[in-house]
């Protein structure tokens, strides 16, 4: 199987966690989306809460109902993809640039099911570059307290501005975003409350003790991985 085809898979697998009047988060990224478009083909009678405009775009189109954040205030399951699952289903998430919207659906949720292909899966987190999202008054200042965060760690590490076809990336909350390329995360507990304490950081996209579940589509079909 290619690996859009896992993603496929463990999108449509996903679909079997829903039951109806769930209100259920729909996460960003191309296999959330895989997931997005197999709950509107089954037609389960859910509302959702968009982790993005992308994805409320979407969900519009295909007719799935929307509630605010707000609105919802509890959240059955949230559904997401993830860039790396590491060990005990710690996660790096942010590669579509919604990090800070998932991350506020993820934690007013019951249940976090992520979903991904084969490769996401990683024994030390880290080689996908750490999305880091930072107000944009001031950036320049935040990224050298950033720096220093990474220096007291004993990381190497020089986080670059996202860019798109030569243009600064702005979230959907108007933020900017620096990718920084760790390498290795040894100690991802420590390194996320250090980031967090950044005056100027929004949030980063360390996702730890929030999912409860992993997909994952494989060649032999989806695998199961609990924490």
């Amino acid at each position: 199987m290619s690996a859009e085809d896992q993603k496929r898979a463990a999108g449509e697998a996903a679909v079997r966690l829903i039951e109806p009047g769930m209100i259920v988060g729909l996460g960003t990224g191309s296999t959330a989306a895989h997931f997005v478009r197999a709950l509107a083909i089954h037609r389960v009678d859910v509302r959702g809460v968009a982790t993005s405009e992308a994805t409320a775009d979407l969900a519009r189109l295909l007719k799935i109902p929307l509630l605010e954040l707000d609105e919802a205030k509890d959240i059955d399951v949230t559904v997401d993809g993830a860039d790396e699952i590491g060990p005990g289903l710690s996660l790096i998430k942010g590669g579509g640039g919604a990090l800070l919207r998932e991350k506020l659906v993820w934690e007013c949720s019951r249940r976090c099911v992520v979903i991904a292909d084969a490769a996401k899966r990683v024994p030390v987190l880290g080689a996908f570059p750490l999305p880091i999202e930072v107000v944009a008054f001031g950036h320049a200042t935040t990224l050298r307290r950033i720096e220093a965060v990474f220096e007291r760690f004993g990381m190497p590490v020089f986080p670059h501005l996202r860019l798109r076809d030569g243009a600064v990336v702005r979230t959907d909350n108007g933020n900017l975003i620096y990718d920084a390329a760790c390498g290795a995360i040894e100690d991802p507990a420590g390194l996320a409350t250090a980031l967090k304490a950044v005056t100027g950081v929004v949030e980063h996209g360390l996702f730890l003790n929030l999912a409860t579940t992993a997909l994952v589509g494989t060649d032999g079909g989806v695998d199961t991985v609990g924490v």
